[in-house]
């Protein structure tokens, strides 16, 4: 029997997508592994929100294999469904894992960025180095124009924390949590594969994976 979520995730290590996203901390269940499990149909649940966020984000999970199903499809975020109800509709559908995520915080950050030099520091007579003595004023006035120096600067940056859960359906428990870290988010879709990029390589590192 094919392994499809074991296949799946290891499709997101191909993205080649920039990311400027890093894990800050995990926790698999040392009895369970992705192969044991052999999930057939998994549940893509984003917290977040704005509804069309949401499905941004799911979609963008679920596009890369069949076995993602989008949370929006089955579970209407404007009903008010118990839990009870919420895991029958799942038993219904033969659902066997849900895969979570969702915004833990988002902060902002300053950081000052040094200057750089971008010419020569010492400055001689018609331009030519005689030591660091005895140059011309014209040349020592040079050394500080601003065609030698960059100034330093102030950035602000928004840092996302963000919480991703792996759920089992069959043992009705959590097997893996990680949460990640991104800075300077300009496109949602580019971000959650960087998240699950990370999260892939997180999975194989702590063994939740096999190696590729």
């Amino acid at each position: 029997m094919k392994k499809y979520f074991i296949l799946l995730m290891a499709s997101f290590a191909f993205l080649g997508c920039g990311s400027n996203t890093s894990i800050v901390n995990s926790w698999r269940d040392p009895d369970v592994t992705i192969s044991q499990e052999q999930f057939k149909k998994v549940l893509v649940v984003v917290l977040v929100k704005d509804e069309a966020s949401r499905r941004i984000a799911e979609n963008r999970i679920a596009a890369g294999n069949p076995v993602f199903k989008t949370s929006y499809q089955y579970l209407d975020a404007s009903s008010q469904l118990t839990k009870e109800q919420k895991l029958k509709v799942l038993q219904d559908e033969n659902f066997d894992g849900v895969v979570s995520m969702r915004l833990v915080s988002k902060e902002k950050e300053t950081t000052y960025v040094p200057g750089t030099y971008t010419g020569m520091y010492y400055g001689g007579f018609d331009g030519m180095y005689t030591g660091m003595y005895g140059y011309g004023f014209g040349n020592w006035y040079g050394m500080y124009a601003p065609n030698f120096y960059d100034p330093g600067y102030y950035q602000e940056s928004t840092l996302y924390m963000v919480e991703t859960n792996v759920f089992s359906l069959k043992q009705n428990k959590l097997i893996w949590t990680g949460t990640t870290e991104s800075q300077n988010v300009t496109d949602l879709g580019q971000t959650v594969d960087a998240i699950m990029l990370t999260v892939v390589k997180e999975m194989r590192k702590d063994g939740s994976l096999p190696p590729k």
